[in-house]
């Protein structure tokens, strides 16, 4: 025994040797020089073993791993480690084996590298540890201290800043970041590039000619500040910031309940809530309650409904964009219904949250502090609504917006027709029996009066010799349907009359339908813990509440049930009161972020939708606890919001680069100039048809539909030139050209949208029926609107040419691009004239070449990118 143990001093020996030479080395370049089971070691564990070991009850081979205690003391196969021994530590010879975790996840070398450090180190422990733990993973200190969870602060202030760049504290902010670096501001952009990137940002639109000429000659000083609020004030602003919120809300008109893909006629009463919520300047939080709990808002019964109480319930929307596979019935729809409230309840973390709130559906969150139970507490807030075991079908969740006086006139218009439609019926048995009798003039007897007794006997009384005798003769079975063939005269008029009944009819009031998310009355369900997830593995009960890391320690949100004669339970009312009362640590952090994501490109935070320990950390987390506070203290106002950052210096920068800026900061973090956009989808399609004038500006209504033309691309029905927040959105045919430019197709929602540049977007813009169409139209419209004092002394297609500039550029043409114009021009006569196409008048091969020329405007970069 004598060998083996000193063969062990000597190895602990050497290891604490080798590695404290590591520390040093570490704490020489910065780095932490001391390793914790805390800190370093159990979110590890939690990342890769504590589903096992220390999830449940009882530890698989009693191995416990929540604690260094418990590490050490080990389970059936003895200690899992020995202290300043890491390869005589069982756990790490499983661990280089492969053979924990089992399955395909294995620990990578690095992070086993730093357990054997902390082994060989001491194991040590930040504090000491409990004598025991209750069942399942607990949230540990450390996960508290990360920066989402922490209550937000009021945020001090950078000294004053001495420059006269600083107009709001979002400058101070940055600022004090950049001159830390040794950066600077970038100079302000001119009025042209700002007007433009105002507009854009507010309405999705360009702004028209008139629009920058008034601009530009404004010489107040607040000329600026006068543009942004006309913008605010437009009725296409909230058509633009509705088309954020849609992506999170993960917006779709049909139900995606697999090929069928149900269309959802009554889903655009949702995005037309959401584009009057925002122009009107709903306070933020009150539009977060009615998506919630709009139905809890409005007092039952719900007939001869309010404009308003129509929105309102109409905002529950937001809990019913997620796919349903239940639409059409069939299959295991428990299974079905239970994956709709999981892929709600994603949407509710990735939008309010900013956490991945689903990956604790089946076992404890690996990486953040958010317990298996306290996914199904979130649940529970929801579950009275969206319950599987008393599951309700789209088509049972429509609410009929007929008012009382509607279905009485509804039923006196009916009374009307059904008199209209007897005296149809009256004159229709009259002209048939005229037509029977004459037809059977032409019998003789006595066949003739066996034919009328066969006739005149009810059918189910004919005898067989009865039933024989008209088959054998079947022009006596004489019908309204085929009165045509024997009194041609006889038909037209009692289709007339028919035509008049119909169009009584169609007097009355049109029933249309709300989709609601509510709850059955009384409903109060048991919400269970899944073991696994597995729906058929219910466990213990929980109540309804947030999260337990939203708030401080022993005082997360626990709702109670309203009384049984309630009409609802109160649950997702109070959990909606309590996310947005303003001291909650991640709502304010999370809209903040995402307001300023769609300003500028980037979030503070990376991540809109994960502030969790995967997710980016801010790069101006001041900042972004400063504008979360500003929001609450400002009404919840998102206009007031928009306001704050756009009159910013940091708003109003230049986007040119600055080679020594670039050095310091490639990636533009520190936000030392305004970054180029690409437009996006719906965007780029909107402002396409703005220039070609054709773009129908018409707000709300039934979405237009959709459908794949001969080549399988997918456009809307009559080439309609809504704006494309109004376009069907199909989760199995998305719109070929959105989705060519990055359009989400709601599988359950988009976070963030990501520019990519492909072959694909290329060739849609060279060969699109849609583009080619703008362009004519462009062509077309130059033709027609072109002034004669424009540029009079210049030749016909070059006025055209520097006019289309005006329009699609917004800028005059510079020198070099009328001489690209006039080679351009020369050069698509003779290809015109070369290829044999060119028999038509000189103004139709003007068109041609001026159509192509719009064309290759419309592909540029400087149309699909803002500055």
């Amino acid at each position: 025994m004598a060998e083996p143990m000193a063969a062990r001093r000597w190895a602990r020996a050497f290891w604490t040797f080798v590695l404290a030479g590591c520390l040093e080395s570490s704490a020489a370049w910065g780095e932490e020089p001391r390793l914790t089971f805390e800190q370093h070691v159990r979110p590890i564990l939690k990342e890769f073993c504590l589903d096992c070991h220390g999830a449940g009850e009882t530890p698989k081979g009693k191995l416990d791993l929540r604690l260094k205690r418990f590490v050490e003391q080990g389970g059936e196969t003895g200690p899992a480690i020995v202290v300043g021994m890491p390869e005589e530590s069982f756990l790490i010879e499983r661990l280089r084996q492969g053979e924990m975790p089992p399955g395909e996840k294995k620990v990578p070398p690095e992070k086993i590298a730093v357990i054997e450090r902390w082994i060989a180190t001491g194991a040590a422990t930040l504090r000491v540890e409990p004598e025991s733990l209750p069942p399942g993973i607990d949230i540990t200190p450390e996960e508290r201290s990360h920066w989402a969870f922490q209550p937000i602060p009021e945020t001090v202030l950078p000294p004053q800043v001495r420059s006269n760049r600083v107009r709001t504290p979002i400058d101070a902010f940055v600022l004090e970041k950049l001159r830390q670096r040794g950066l600077e501001l970038a100079p302000e952009a001119d009025r042209w590039t700002l007007i433009r990137r105002a507009t854009y940002d507010l309405t999705g639109l360009a702004p028209t000619q008139e629009e920058i000429d008034e601009f530009l000659s404004d010489s107040r000083p607040e000329a600026y500040e006068r543009v942004v609020d006309r913008l605010l004030a437009s009725p296409h602003y909230g058509e633009r910031w509705a088309r954020h919120w849609l992506d999170i809300a993960g917006y779709a008109d049909s139900e995606g309940n697999g090929s069928e893909d149900t269309v959802r006629p009554f889903a655009f009463r949702y995005r037309d809530y959401v584009v009057r919520a925002l122009n009107a300047d709903k306070p933020i939080d009150r539009f977060v309650i009615e998506q919630l709990a709009g139905d809890e808002l409005v007092a039952r019964p719900w007939i001869n409904l309010s404009g308003e109480q129509v929105e309102t319930l109409a905002a529950t929307g937001f809990l019913r964009m997620v796919a349903d596979g239940t639409a059409t019935g069939g299959g295991d729809e428990v299974l079905a219904a239970n994956q709709v409230v999981a892929d709600a309840l994603k949407v509710v973390g990735s939008a309010l949250l900013g956490l991945t709130v689903g990956c604790a559906q089946c076992h404890d969150h690996r990486y953040d502090p958010i317990p298996q139970s306290d996914y199904y507490r979130l649940r529970a807030v929801f579950e009275p609504a969206l319950d599987p075991q008393h599951w309700r079908r789209p088509s049972q969740r429509l609410v009929s917006l007929l008012t009382e006086a509607d279905r009485l006139r509804a039923e006196a218009i009916e009374a009307e027709a059904q008199k209209l439609q007897a005296a149809v019926e009256e004159k229709s048995k009259a002209f048939v029996a005229a037509a029977l009798e004459k037809e059977l003039e032409k019998f003789p007897e006595p066949l003739r009066g066996q034919l009328r007794g066969a006739l005149e006997t009810p059918a189910d009384q004919r005898s067989e010799e009865q039933r024989q005798l008209l088959d054998v003769h079947p022009s006596l079975r004489i019908t309204p349907g085929v009165l045509y063939q024997y009194n041609q005269a006889a038909a037209d008029e009692l289709k007339k009359d028919q035509e008049q009944v119909q169009a009584k009819r169609a007097e009355k009031p049109v029933e249309e339908f709300v989709s609601v998310l509510d709850e059955p009355p009384g409903a109060r369900p048991e919400t269970r813990v899944f073991h696994r997830g597995d729906h058929r593995q219910p466990r213990q009960v929980v109540r309804p509440g947030d999260l337990t890391i939203a708030a401080s320690e022993g005082k997360r949100l626990e709702i109670e049930d309203l009384s049984s004669e309630s009409a609802s339970s109160g649950r997702r009312l109070a959990y909606a009161q309590h996310l947005v009362r303003g001291d909650h640590p991640l709502v304010g952090r999370v809209m903040a972020n995402r307001i300023w994501l769609h300003h500028f490109g980037r979030g503070l935070v990376e991540t809109p939708a994960d502030f969790g320990a995967l997710g980016s950390r801010p790069s101006h987390p001041e900042l972004l606890d400063w504008l979360a506070r500003e929001l609450v203290r400002g009404g919840w106002s998102l206009k007031r919001f928009h306001r704050l950052i756009m009159v910013s210096s940091v708003y109003r920068q230049s986007s040119s680069r600055d080679p020594s800026h670039d050095a310091v900061d490639s990636d533009n973090t520190l936000l030392g100039r305004f970054p180029v956009r690409r437009v996006d989808a719906e965007s780029l399609r909107d402002r396409i048809l703005q220039v070609s004038g054709r773009l129908d500006r018409r707000l709300f209504g039934p979405a237009v539909p959709v459908a794949e033309d001969p080549v399988g691309l997918v456009l809307p029905a009559d080439d309609s030139p809504r704006r494309s927040i109004y376009l069907q959105v199909r989760r199995t045919r998305p719109v070929s050209f959105l989705e060519a430019f990055d359009a989400p197709v709601m599988a359950i929602n988009c976070d963030r949208r990501i520019a990519t540049t492909t072959a694909a977007q290329s060739l849609m813009l060279m060969n699109s029926e849609f583009l080619l169409k703008q362009a004519g139209a462009l062509a077309d419209r130059l033709r027609a609107e072109l002034q004669p004092d424009f540029e009079p002394e210049r030749p016909l297609f070059e006025r055209l040419a520097a006019l289309a500039w005006r329009w699609v550029y917004q800028r005059p043409i510079s020198s070099e691009e009328r001489e690209w114009v006039q080679v351009f021009a020369a050069e698509q006569s003779s290809a015109l004239a070369a290829a044999g196409s060119d028999p038509q008048p000189d103004r139709d091969r003007e068109r041609t070449v001026l159509t192509n020329l719009c064309q290759q405007l419309l592909n540029s970069n400087e149309f699909l990118y803002v500055d």
